[in-house]
């Protein structure tokens, strides 16, 4: 393994924690760093200290893929002052959100449905090796997300020979959207959250929970708070402990405004932390 050429500064930063958390899932751990493809870009991260060691001429790249120039001291002071969300945010310090290339990141959502983050990324790795374009690292050869256009020319067995189950139908359509030019992701981007909320709810197999998955990964909307199972657990034990019944809608408007401007941070450390702490305790 050839040693990455150049460092990039990476202060309040934890590597390992921000690819191991459930937010992006091709990414594999190789010697003292993590191997991955930013777009169709092969790279080699390797974190010491406050530094990462990276290879040359990617520096911008790096910085701008693993969102260094997020806030995290605001954000973290932002965050409501309860004890979960507090706990929390100790556990995950230094996660930052990645800014995850759109598409990617909304089929990959779309394919992780009742699924595990293992068999996500099993779906992920099979989908790239089939069908994404190929990259040499160091005599390896690495594999970018397939593109709309290359999916949208399969038939629905090919996605289901991924392993995607029901999840085919909605990716092929999903793609075949895309690559139609029926719906321009670059146009959604220009949206306001609400009306880019409801332009990706447009597609095969993205509800409500899947849109603000792409809206905070793929869009960088750092208020969107997607509810997921975990989530939707957090929410209720935690918040709403001595409530009987309480609706979905009532738990996104609760999540709308009590976690403040950067919600989606907030998420993804009451969700990651949760993960890992509640399945053995509350199980």
């Amino acid at each position: 393994m050839s040693a990455p050429s150049a460092t990039c500064a990476a202060p309040d930063f934890d590597l390992e924690l921000t690819l191991d958390c459930g937010q992006v899932f091709h990414w594999v751990r190789e010697g003292a760093g993590w191997l991955g493809m930013i777009g169709d870009r092969a790279v080699y991260v390797e974190q010491r200290g406050k530094t990462l060691l990276i290879p040359k001429g990617t520096e911008e790249l790096i910085r701008h893929y693993f969102a260094l120039d997020h806030p995290l001291a605001e954000i973290g002071a932002s965050f409501p002052d309860d004890p979960a969300m507090q706990a929390a945010a100790q556990f995950c310090r230094g996660m930052r959100l990645i800014r995850q290339p759109a598409w990617e990141c909304i089929a990959t959502f779309i394919t992780s449905s009742m699924k595990q983050v293992a068999h996500i990324a099993q779906i992920s790795h099979t989908l790239r090796r089939r069908y994404g374009a190929k990259v040499d690292w160091n005599g390896r050869e690495l594999f970018a997300y397939p593109t709309p256009e290359a999916l949208a020319r399969l038939k629905e067995e090919d996605l289901r020979a991924c392993a995607l189950g029901y999840r085919a139908k909605n990716l092929l359509g999903s793609a075949r959207l895309i690559a139609s030019g029926e719906i321009d992701l670059a146009a959604i981007a220009r949206l306001d959250d609400e009306a880019a909320r409801a332009a990706l709810c447009r597609l095969p197999g993205v509800g409500e929970k899947v849109a603000n998955c792409a809206l905070l990964f793929g869009f960088e909307r750092v208020r969107a708070f997607p509810i997921d199972v975990w989530i939707e657990r957090v929410l209720l034990e935690i918040y709403f402990p001595r409530k009987r019944r309480v609706t979905a809608s009532r738990l996104r408007d609760f999540s709308a405004t009590y976690f403040g401007p950067y919600g989606g941070y907030a998420q993804q450390y009451l969700f990651h932390h949760a993960r890992k702490t509640w399945s053995r305790k509350k199980q």
